[in-house]
């Protein structure tokens, strides 16, 4: 069983910011790692290969879609270990990401935040990071990975509604 959808919508000056939260039992550090590290993160998300830095771009191997294709990745920005912006474009369109990482007590939090231009392509993209992320909760706590089935369309009717 999954649990609820966790994301957010929130209106900004250049559009809307797509909001996701998980938080873990661990050190900043070591969440950084499972997100920047390729070996981590081809445990939940992909693998990459690159020269990594900010201004440079890396090529990551979306292991969850069908036929795991590459997909060049732009680091904008990288403020070890609290905070990597990422950009991308496709056929489906142009991606900014954001990873922010805090720590206090014990627990690390991560906001992953998509800058979009509309909010219109919110019932498509909140379940897919929801599963995502859900993935990399998975790949850490070593609990089982889910199936996308679980997340879409299921999860479809709530990001719809934040728009």
């Amino acid at each position: 069983m999954i649990g609820n959808p966790t994301g957010q919508l929130v209106r900004t000056a250049d559009g809307y910011d797509l909001v996701l939260t998980r938080t873990f039992k661990a050190d900043i550090e070591d969440v950084w790692a499972s997100v920047t590290e390729s070996e981590r993160s081809a445990r939940w998300f992909g693998p990459w290969e690159g020269d990594a830095g900010p201004g440079k771009t890396i090529r990551v191997r979306m292991i969850q879609e069908e036929g795991a294709p590459w997909m060049d990745l732009r680091i904008d920005a990288c403020d070890p270990p609290r905070r990597l912006a990422l950009s991308a474009t496709d056929e489906a369109g142009a991606w900014r990401l954001e990873l922010l990482l805090s720590h206090d007590g014990g627990i690390t939090e991560l906001r992953f935040v998509h800058h979009l231009a509309d909010a219109g392509g919110a019932g498509q993209i909140g379940p897919g990071w929801e599963y995502y992320l859900d993935l990399l909760v998975a790949a850490r706590d070593g609990s089982p990975a889910k199936s996308f089935d679980d997340y879409y369309p299921a999860m479809k009717a709530y990001f719809e509604a934040l728009v």
